[in-house]
């Protein structure tokens, strides 16, 4: 349905005979229904905490538990449950109805001046029912609430709606597992794909190979966080998962209906297997589990005792994991070591390979096999593709949608998952308060979250089934907080939810932004730690002059701005931001972005000074290459108040723009800068596009220039071997030369002090 004809039936719901207190809501669901269609000429239904739930059988009777337990969760009074034939009237009424054509995973859910009717043919068709019914009865805060007579016909469009999290990377418990887990399924997700293993952690226990989780689930971190300071003695990083663990997450799962795939990463990734039992490896050598980013060299040999292990590894884990797949990665495996090993290089002529990247296509055809043994279909990276695979492998595309397209043309399913459109660790906005993760080469911002398509125009008509849908990937690497994990994650994941739920023409962004504010208050009562960000406002104020500032206010998602600058808070009444706002020095400024009459979030608050106006922090700068990437990375060392701080660190090239610098009056530049261990892993290839300014004396120098990296030197400081004890060091530089005017600025620091790194923290004119 179009959103014009959709909001045209809304308000004449609105419109329905009822008491001026019990106005039928709007209903603003997301994933927006295949269909909803409005009876204007009947009244309301009224839903308050005596109206009768009453479940048809077992199935009806759990997903009832369901609705309730969500309600409970939401800080609304559970309903009361009565069973078919007990001669109570019926309020709202669940049905499994087998056979009655409903669509797998579909409802069809009937509001009339007599009752609700929610039917399924299966029972997770009825839970999703369950849970649009949830969101119509916590759409508003009244302990009454009038539903609009309506019919809705719903099934998602794709089978496969998932969502990744790394838990290899950073550890997240079993609670907070089942807690992505709930939410995911008011999403109306039905795929957790769980990244299991990695580089830097094995996370599941094999009770046959023991070491994989008490050796590998362990790392001794980087820096100041891997030492205890009292004693200097190495602090490692634990985390795995239990078979019982496992067992309860999957079962807690599958009662929300979602299936579990698990991902065991090979032939690449698997340091942390490696640094456990030393002869998988292709060196043989003893290594630690990595405390780095980035791809690393390590491989599983190619021996016959390698795969009789790893065939016991998926031994075990198809038997925790009861559905379909198993997820063996297959990506980013650097063939450095399998080139360089005489045994590796026998075999391969052995078995007449004409080079390593058939090598790998050989290894992951005899994986399939193994997991075809264990009753289980490969599911892998889009670099499975390389040499062939069987017909019933599947594909997740995530280096863009080519690798989908071309599996989908061999005839493969594919689920897809581009990293540039569907990656959660790219963070949302250029707000400061953004938690660590990727800002560049580019923001993925809800709306580009909203807009993907995951069937390709250029696919046959007769090869779009085998698009099994799309997922969303939630890389944990540059933050160990599960607090990052919700942030990055919701509610981004309510475009991809309605994705790839609502079908293509029904989709509409205006009127997601519309429904979305609904989604922030369930967040807030659930306890969700979903992204502030999206609905704050972002401040851009330019240099004062003559005692003024121009401000400019803006709200990543488009949301009407409003604003006071006399200290108070902002209402509905406030001023509008239209444009650029000219004020006196000092200002208060406090803003708000609003849905209607309502703010999206309590006001923020900006005091706006001429010293202020001389300062820049590390979130507020710009890195000074247009190219290449940027990471936001934690501190390795915890603040007294037990917070890390964040960088925004251009690794492959460090320096640091300030775009308008008001220079007019300063006479020296005062920056403070921490030092971060260099934790990225990259290959000969990508070292040598590494730059940085040649050291002139032996720890050396602070140097910010005029205009560019390349501009005149206008201020310059010796660095001192080590930062002070709290990690951090603060500099004075004279200007080597005065300005009454703006200026952009290059900071930076000289040397290449790999394995450690300066890093900006702020910088002040002075």
């Amino acid at each position: 349905m179009r959103r014009s004809a959709w909001l045209s039936l809304c308000l004449l719901a609105l419109c329905t005979p009822a008491r001026a207190a019990d106005a039928a809501l709007v209903p603003a669901l997301i994933p927006q229904p295949a269909s909803m269609r409005f009876d204007t000429g009947a009244a309301p239904f009224m839903v308050d905490a005596r109206t009768i739930l009453q479940a048809d059988g077992d199935a009806a009777t759990r997903v009832a538990g369901q609705l309730n337990r969500l309600l409970a969760r939401a800080g609304r009074t559970p309903l009361p449950v009565a069973a078919r034939g007990d001669g109570t009237q019926h309020g709202i009424r669940l049905t499994l109805a087998p056979g009655s054509g409903i669509p797998a995973e579909g409802y069809a859910l009937v509001v009339a001046g007599d009752g609700i009717t929610l039917r399924a043919s299966d029972e997770a068709g009825l839970f999703h029912g369950a849970v649009t019914l949830w969101q119509l009865l916590t759409q508003s805060d009244a302990a009454r609430v009038a539903l609009p007579a309506m019919r809705i016909d719903d099934a998602p469009r794709f089978p496969w709606r998932g969502y990744m999290l790394d838990s290899a990377r950073h550890f997240q418990t079993p609670a907070q597992v089942r807690q992505v887990l709930d939410t995911m399924a008011l999403h109306k997700l039905n795929v957790f794909h769980w990244h299991l293993t990695d580089d830097q952690g094995w996370r599941i226990e094999i009770k046959r190979h023991p070491r994989l989780a008490q050796v590998g689930g362990c790392r001794v971190p980087a820096g100041d966080a891997g030492v205890d300071p009292a004693s200097g003695t190495p602090v490692p990083y634990c985390g795995w998962y239990t078979q019982d663990e496992i067992r309860d997450i999957v079962a807690h799962a599958a009662a929300l209906h979602i299936t579990v795939v698990p991902e065991i990463d090979m032939p690449g990734h698997a340091t942390a297997a490696i640094a456990a039992y030393p002869a998988l490896g292709t060196e043989g050598r003893q290594i630690p589990v990595s405390a780095h980013r980035g791809i690393h060299a390590n491989l599983f040999n190619v021996d016959d005792a390698t795969f009789d292990f790893l065939d016991g590894v998926f031994a075990e884990v198809a038997q925790l994991f009861p559905g379909p797949y198993i997820h063996i990665g297959g990506d980013e495996a650097i063939k450095a070591q399998w080139q360089a090993s005489p045994r590796v290089q026998a075999r391969m002529r052995e078995l007449g390979l004409a080079d390593e990247d058939a090598l790998q296509s050989w290894f992951i055809h005899r994986l399939e096999t193994q997991v075809h043994g264990h009753g289980k279909r490969l599911i892998g990276w889009d670099e499975i593709l390389d040499g062939g695979l069987a017909p019933d492998a599947t594909v997740m595309s995530w280096r863009g949608i080519d690798g989908g397209l071309a599996a989908a043309r061999q005839g493969h399913d594919v689920v897809m998952s581009p990293n540039a459109d569907l990656y959660l660790d790219y963070l949302q906005t250029d707000s400061p308060d953004e938690p660590g993760g990727r800002p560049r080469p580019k923001l993925i911002p809800m709306e580009r979250f909203y807009r993907f398509e995951p069937v390709p125009e250029a696919l046959d008509a007769d090869r779009r089934h085998h698009i099994l849908g799309l997922q969303a990937n939630m890389w944990t690497t540059d933050d160990v907080r599960f607090s990052a994990v919700e942030h990055n994650t919701f509610p981004r994941l309510l475009a991809v939810a309605e994705t790839g739920w609502t079908p293509k023409a029904g989709k509409d962004y205006a009127s997601f932004l519309q429904r979305l504010p609904a989604w922030t208050r369930r967040y807030q009562a659930l306890g969700v730690g979903y992204a502030r960000t999206p609905f704050g406002v972002l401040l851009d104020d330019a240099p004062a002059a003559a005692g003024k500032a121009t401000l400019q206010l803006s709200n990543p998602l488009g949301y009407p701005v409003r604003y006071t600058l006399d200290g108070s808070e902002p209402t509905a009444r406030s001023p509008l931001y239209a444009g650029p706002i000219e004020a006196g020095l000092p200002l208060q400024l406090r803003t708000a972005a609003f849905a209607g009459d309502n703010a999206l979030q309590p006001a923020q608050r900006f005091e706006v000074t001429a010293a202020s106006l001389r300062s820049r922090g590390n979130a507020q700068l710009q890195p000074c290459i247009a190219q290449g990437p940027v990471l936001r990375m934690q501190d390795d060392t915890v603040q007294a108040d037990g917070r890390r701080a964040l960088f925004n660190v251009a690794f492959m090239q460090p320096c640091w723009r300030w775009e308008h610098a008001p220079m007019a009056g300063a006479e020296s530049i005062e920056v403070r800068a921490g030092r971060l261990p260099y934790i990225i892993d990259q290959s000969e290839e990508e070292n040598a596009r590494r730059r940085f300014l040649p050291a002139r004396s032996a720890h050396g120098e602070l140097d910010i220039r005029a205009g560019s990296c390349d501009g005149e030197r206008i201020a310059t400081a010796p660095l001192p071997a080590r930062p002070d004890a709290d990690g951090f060091i603060t500099l004075h530089a004279p200007l080597l030369r005065r300005s009454d005017k703006t200026e952009a600025m290059c900071i930076r620091f000289s040397g290449d002090f790999r394995p450690d790194m300066w890093v900006l923290d702020r910088v002040t004119l002075r």
